[in-house]
């Protein structure tokens, strides 16, 4: 069975067609963040635009690496939210009219849920009952996976999303944007990271960044970073701050997920999401979880359309389709 998956929920314009929810054909991703770098961020008008630009070329692609045609296909899933409302429009539109026209089903995907099934593609596919730790630009949960579509929600962020912090953080600190990749290009072989809190939220499983970020900032002040001409000195005193701020944030992710792990005796966690791309995050979770850890491939991590029709496959085949009245819900949760 092929799903063809359209993601365009961000700055990321994405079409994949994938095989039984497994099986990558194709996936194909027109990325944005050159266009956005200059600005420090995403600009949400921008980015609808050019999903618009990019959307047709980006299907045709996707379809030829596949070798398929639509007479070939069996459903299109289609991200619906959370996300911008600009850019999630350009995605369900255009999958509407595919599916209208070519008389095929229309399946609806969360974008979180679709992180989360970047992990069926891989080479081991997932044991339930699951962890899934969730790490992304505006998310981080962990959630309690029992089955497909059940899904228990055991702790989330109450400020910053981890993504959002590493991108602050970036940005004070002079180092540009996107955040979680710019600062682990920078932490690369400092041996002294600044020690900076760490937020436990005892009693809870929940996260927060914001405090950290704060800290990051009046450290960097009190080092002159903010005021200072750059330099070689300075750039040394941006990383070591930089190498403290990440590793406060691994060490909170992966210490709350281990717990809730062994408390709620899963089989294995899962990371999902931009942030799980992280290096340290990576290593450090394979080195304290007390189960198995999957983690998707680093290209599956980011936004992309595969985990979309993945998702979409197993939605698909529990019936979970939707009519023409289809819209975006920017603000759409998960449970």
């Amino acid at each position: 069975m092929k799903i063809i998956g359209i993601e365009t929920s961000c700055d990321e314009t994405a079409v994949a067609v994938v095989e039984d929810g497994t099986r990558i054909l194709s996936n194909v991703i027109a990325s944005q963040v050159e266009i956005h770098s200059r600005y420090g961020g995403i600009v949400p008008e921008v980015a609808s635009r050019q999903h618009l630009l990019a959307m047709n070329p980006t299907l045709e692609k996707s379809l030829e690496e596949a070798k398929v045609s639509l007479r070939e296909v069996d459903a299109i899933a289609v991200t619906n939210g959370p996300g911008l409302a600009g850019s999630l429009v350009v995605g369900v539109n255009l999958a509407k009219s595919l599916a209208l026209a070519s008389n095929l089903p229309l399946v609806p995907v969360n974008h979180l849920e679709g992180h989360i099934y970047a992990n069926w593609l891989g080479e081991d596919l997932p044991e339930f009952p699951l962890l899934c730790l969730i790490v992304s630009g505006g998310h981080t949960d962990l959630v309690l996976m029992a089955d497909h579509g059940r899904y228990e929600q055991l702790g989330r962020t109450r400020d910053d999303a981890a993504g959002e912090a590493f991108d602050k953080v970036a940005r004070l600190l002079g180092l540009g944007y996107p955040g979680g990749p710019v600062i682990e290009k920078v932490v690369g072989g400092v041996e002294n990271p600044r020690k900076l809190p760490r937020a436990w939220l005892k009693g809870t499983d929940d996260f927060s960044f914001s405090g950290l970020k704060t800290a990051c900032l009046h450290m960097a002040r009190d080092l002159g970073i903010v005021e200072d001409e750059p330099s070689p000195e300075t750039s040394q005193l941006v990383a070591e701050v930089a190498a403290g701020f990440q590793e406060s944030v691994v060490d909170v992710l992966v210490t709350k997920t281990c717990d809730v792990a062994k408390r709620c005796g899963v089989k294995q966690i899962l990371l999902a999401g931009g942030v799980a791309a992280n290096t340290a995050l990576r290593a450090m979770m394979l080195q304290r979880a007390p189960v198995p850890v999957l983690i998707p491939g680093t290209i599956l991590c980011t936004d992309n359309a595969a985990m979309i029709a993945a998702c979409g496959y197993f939605r698909f085949v529990a019936g979970k389709t939707t009519g023409w009245d289809l819209d975006v819900d920017p603000n759409l949760k998960l449970i």
